[in-house]
């Protein structure tokens, strides 16, 4: 089963907000079945270098733009004052290891960040595999977050518009990461760090209040 028929539609030309016509992928996480204002079952909140402060708010929202509607999952509310923190959300009832791996995102609002994207090999708030893009620096990045301490493995300058919907796709096989945003391959790194399979789930960083919708995990072999 390929990923390319969803990355494809909604995304190259044509209005972004339009909601895609194909039908909802068995193997996507739409959310659409769970109540609105909810954090869906199994599902958890965290923070990376969360400090003092709350912790940012996620919930099931009601977004009739999703690529499958009438749901997305969003960060909602950020915690006060906390500029430098990784908002988590993600869930250990869904491992991944080597696969492939996409979301689309909408960067809704955020002053001093925006975007975000998805982790992967999850071990908990503090290590984790992150890509994810920013409309505000127009760059397209994946790191490694090991320990509660970032590392950049590659970036590459794009242009993200704000309010639209955009698709980013992870490979990772083995050691070798391969990063693609609607569509086309921008990236590309080798790490060893966080070898073994782990959780799934999204990230936003700071202020950044931003929407996911299509989740899709596939381990190597399906």
């Amino acid at each position: 089963m390929g990923l390319l028929p969803l990355v494809v539609a909604g995304c190259a030309g044509g209005n972004r907000d339009q909601p895609e016509r194909s039908p909802k992928s068995p193997d996507a996480i739409s959310f659409d079945d769970r109540a609105v204002g909810s954090v869906p079952p199994g599902w958890r909140i965290g923070g990376t270098r969360q400090g003092q402060g709350p912790l940012a708010e996620w919930r099931v929202i009601a977004d009739p733009t999703a690529p499958t509607p009438p749901n997305a999952l969003a960060l909602t509310a950020s915690g006060h004052g906390q500029d430098q923190t990784y908002n988590l959300c993600w869930t250990d009832s869904i491992r991944f290891g080597d696969g492939r791996i996409s979301v689309r995102f909408k960067s809704v609002a955020g002053e001093v960040d925006q975007g975000g994207g998805p982790i992967w090999r999850v071990r908990d708030a503090d290590n984790y595999y992150i890509c994810r893009a920013n409309p505000l620096e127009s760059n397209f990045r994946v790191y490694k977050v090991v320990d509660g301490t970032r590392k950049q493995l590659a970036t590459a300058s794009v242009e993200v518009a704000s309010g639209g919907w955009h698709t980013i796709e992870i490979e990772h096989i083995g050691h070798h990461i391969v990063c693609t945003l609607n569509g086309t391959t921008r990236i590309e790194a080798t790490d060893s760090a966080l070898p073994e399979a782990g959780g799934v789930g999204l990230w936003t960083k700071a202020d950044a209040v931003t929407s996911f919708d299509n989740l899709r995990v596939i381990p190597t072999g399906n």
